[in-house]
């Protein structure tokens, strides 16, 4: 579905399926509150009504929160696989109540999202990084990968971006930001740097390279879909200001031209890019295996939904959700750009049927609704743009548009490659069995480096914190603290990175072992200093 821009307002091409949004729509028209050109994104200035800058972004949350409840059944339960048609994904009046109450940790990206715009809320526009640090390292609510490492990096000291760098956080290129990042979109219509500038307060938090590109990504779709009402033109925009020379570029570049080779499959494209990109996830949970936590590739299930998805709300999410890997959050980021291009009157009624059960209700570990969350949103677009130039009144809101700018290149795991998978733990997925580590554990490898994932535990219903060191090389390298407390605890146990390139030995010392606690060990990821081909076929038998 595309839209013409005209001084008379906005016409749509195709048949309108909500005749609440027609309405809408052609009032604005008849009160020609909208004026733009049909490229939009080369004008000085947009001008639309109020009414339309708050029906997008109402829109944008709306359809993030049914694109995250879609895709939640398939989370990933299909790992650099396809979610098989034969498997039903549900859809029904009722659902969005029934998971909002029943599966509120289903909500997990958006009660991140929302973290932020409330810090936002409460001091402004110029809030200092530390204040966003601070507000979800000190949250009761769980974590996982960046941003677990990254919290457990503040609480013990760091400050962002060394948060979120990568020999600090070797989750640095999963997708903790990008599916975070929607707010930053929202909250600077039609103005792309704006966006960038935010996300790079805060998506260097728990972010680096590819991991932060995402964010970026993300956010400028969202800030671009204000403006432009074409998917090809929205996704090249955003990936315009991305270095061509990252992985992240060269990822969403090939969606491309494999769509441009054969639009109308979107499988075809999918192969493609399982093929060369799965098993290039250099973060330890990812290396080597078949869980797909990158911020890249889930990246990519994102464009195929959008480009294969020919503005079709149904058929958008149903893509990006069967792509597999993240498969709530990549729908639930697909879906809210189309929500943020066609407005909150402009999604089929049938995937907003029950929304408005759940528009009053409070996200978990939130004092925040949608409701709210629709209008704190809106307050500071409305701030964002009258800071950066553009005109606000009672009808209208004039844009200042920006010529976007390239961000700065940055790599993780520079000098690193898979190398080898040591899996200490028994069975795969949900029914892993961890290894119980004793006072010590040793071993050696050749390579640049290293991480050992696995986890603290109480046996008990109290919490207790181990002291643990690394050693390298007969050498005391780092001193940390495993909480068994789950919302505080050490991601990943211990790693290294940048070591010389050779044979290594590495010892693992707890220093106050319990009888009431224990230590977990899963697996050992290695890194060399030469690139190893890998493909679906291969990685999993090196």
């Amino acid at each position: 579905m595309t839209f013409n821009f005209s001084t008379t307002g906005l016409v749509r091409r195709s048949r309108m399926r909500k005749p609440a949004a027609r309405i809408l729509y052609q009032s604005l028209i008849a009160v020609g509150l909208l004026v733009c050109s049909i490229n939009a994104t080369s004008q000085e200035t947009v001008t639309m009504s109020t009414a339309m800058l708050r029906d997008k972004i109402k829109g944008a949350w709306a359809a993030q929160t049914i694109g995250v409840t879609y895709g939640f059944p398939v989370e990933f339960r299909f790992n650099s696989a396809r979610v098989p048609e034969e498997h039903e994904i549900p859809w029904y009046d009722g659902y969005l109540l029934e998971t909002m109450t029943e599966s509120p940790g289903a909500y997990d990206d958006i009660y991140m999202d929302l973290a932020f715009v409330q810090i936002f809320e409460d001091e402004g526009l110029d809030a200092p990084v530390q204040s966003f640090a601070n507000s979800f390292a000190e949250a009761e609510y769980s974590l996982w990968f960046a941003n677990q490492v990254a919290r457990y990096n503040i609480l013990n000291g760091f400050t962002p971006p060394e948060s979120g760098h990568w020999l600090n956080n070797p989750a640095a290129d999963d997708i903790d930001f990008q599916i975070e990042a929607d707010f930053a979109g929202l909250m600077a219509p039609g103005m792309v740097n704006s966006s960038i500038e935010v996300s790079d307060k805060i998506g260097h938090i728990m972010n680096y390279g590819d991991g932060w590109y995402g964010g970026v990504f993300i956010a400028a779709m969202y800030s671009t879909a204000f403006i432009e009402n074409d998917i090809e033109t929205i996704v090249q925009t955003a990936i315009d200001v991305i270095p061509d020379e990252s992985d992240f570029h060269k990822i969403i570049d090939d969606v491309i031209a494999l769509h441009d080779e054969n639009p109308d499959d979107w499988n075809y494209a999918w192969e493609a890019i399982n093929e060369e990109w799965a098993f290039t996830d250099l973060g330890p949970r990812g290396l080597m295996d078949d869980f797909n936590i990158d911020a890249k590739i889930n990246a990519a299930w994102v464009v195929l939904g959008l480009l294969y998805g020919d503005g079709d709300f149904g058929k958008t999410m149903e893509i990006a959700a069967r792509a597999g890997d993240d498969a709530d959050c990549n729908p639930g980021s697909a879906a809210g750009i189309l929500g943020t291009i066609y407005g909150y009157e402009g999604i089929p009624d049938y995937w907003m049927q029950g929304l408005d059960d759940i528009e009053s209700m409070d996200f978990a570990h939130t004092t925040i609704s949608l409701n709210d969350a629709y209008e704190m949103s809106f307050q500071h677009a409305l701030q964002m743009i009258r800071r950066e130039g553009g005109l606000v009144s009672n009808a209208s809101v004039t844009l200042p548009m920006q010529t976007p700018e390239v961000v700065p290149f940055e790599q993780s795991f520079v000098g690193h490659f898979a190398k080898e998978r040591r899996q200490l733990a028994t069975g795969s997925g949900r029914d892993r069995q961890l290894v119980e580590m004793d006072d010590s554990y040793s071993f050696d490898f050749d390579g640049v480096g290293f991480a050992v994932m696995g986890t603290a535990q109480s046996l008990n219903d109290e919490d207790y914190v181990f002291e643990a060191e690394l050693h390298v090389n007969g050498e005391l390298v780092e001193s940390a603290t495993w909480p068994t407390n789950f919302v505080t605890r050490r991601f990943y146990l211990f790693w290294k990175y940048e070591l010389p390139d050779g044979q290594h030995s590495v010892e693992v010392k707890i220093l106050n072992p319990s009888e009431h606690a224990n230590v977990l060990l899963d697996g050992i990821t290695i890194y060399g200093a030469e690139e190893l081909v890998l493909s679906r076929t291969n990685a999993r038998s090196i």
